[in-house]
């Protein structure tokens, strides 16, 4: 089952390349480049066994496998807008933002290694 995007392909590409481009880029900006790269992470690992936050933009659930069904799922990832946008653009790798505590990854199935960056 595919995901329904709320944002349109142009546009989130163009809000992912505006944040690459700029230090400050505007918060509406910012919102939709992770609102986007969490719908692509979503299409291109569809599942509900991971659950990834970027707070207060947005939240995704991903990776094919268990599901849960109430409460708070068993494996979670949660991060910064910052750092999901250079964990997506391949500026960041998985293991530097674990390293770094950039990145909170709960449960045994909650290292997205393998699905970042999801643009080089």
């Amino acid at each position: 089952m595919s995901i329904r995007r709320r944002i349109k392909v142009e546009a989130g590409r163009k809000a992912v390349n505006d944040w690459q481009a700029t230090d400050t880029p505007d918060r509406t900006a910012l919102a939709t480049a992770v609102r986007y790269a969490l719908e692509e992470l979503a299409t291109r690992a569809p599942g509900n066994t991971v659950e990834v936050r970027v707070p207060p933009f947005g939240v995704t659930q991903c990776i094919a496998g268990p599901t849960h069904t109430r409460g708070t799922p068993p494996n979670v990832v949660e991060t910064d807008a910052d750092t999901w946008l250079a964990l997506v653009t391949g500026a960041l790798t998985w293991a530097q933002a674990v390293d770094q505590a950039r990145v909170s990854a709960t449960g045994t199935r909650s290292d997205l290694g393998e699905h970042l960056p999801l643009w080089p």
